[in-house]
């Protein structure tokens, strides 16, 4: 029984000089990770494409920006449109978690356990700048910011913010999930 020779595309030389080339039959190899890389970025992009397009959110409001939450939930601004239909009302169905509102300390573990509840991968979005940074209430009650509690992804400036600069921190985020490349461990 006889190999088939190796044959590489830098000049076709066969690798086992001892096989005579005619005997067998060649077969050209390409460079794995430039094969990989190729189907990986793909992939990964048309993942990217996928996820950034259809988030599934939560809604963790706790305060009077929840009235511009519904407002850019609503048929004018319709945040539907950017693929952020369906609001979901458990954590373990939700991918992008919008925190609207202020944050107490006593609401903190609550935050946790619902982030740590949200199926992988997961984006959150501060909304308002009680969410993001406190706002106006610098006392002992209040979170000052929840990326002091979980890690924040975008930030949604505004007290409380227009529903067009929910739409862009929307925007913002999805271009941030389709520029990351995937997780994929192709080995």
């Amino acid at each position: 029984m006889s190999r088939l020779p190796i044959l590489k595309p830098e000049g076709n030389v066969p690798e086992s000089p001892h096989l005579p080339p005619e005997d067998s039959m060649p077969v050209l190899l390409t460079r794995t990770d430039e094969a990989l890389g190729f189907f990986e970025r793909k992939l990964s992009g048309a993942l990217g494409w996928a996820r950034a397009n259809s988030l599934f959110q939560y809604p963790f409001v706790t305060a009077c920006c929840g009235m511009e939450y519904m407002s850019a939930m609503a048929g004018r601004y319709d945040i539907a449109r950017f693929g952020a239909e369906f609001p979901r009302f458990t954590p373990r169905q939700a991918d992008l978690l919008m925190i609207v509102g202020t944050i107490n300390v006593k609401q903190s573990p609550v935050l946790k356990l619902v982030y740590e509840q949200m199926t992988e991968p997961k984006w959150v979005m501060a909304f308002g700048v009680c969410a993001s940074s406190g706002g106006f209430y610098d006392n002992y009650a209040t979170v000052q910011g929840a990326d002091r509690v979980i890690p924040v992804d975008v930030y949604v400036p505004g007290c409380p913010p227009r529903p067009e600069q929910v739409l862009d921190g929307l925007k913002i985020l999805q271009m941030k999930i389709h520029s990351l490349r995937d997780a994929l461990q192709i080995t």
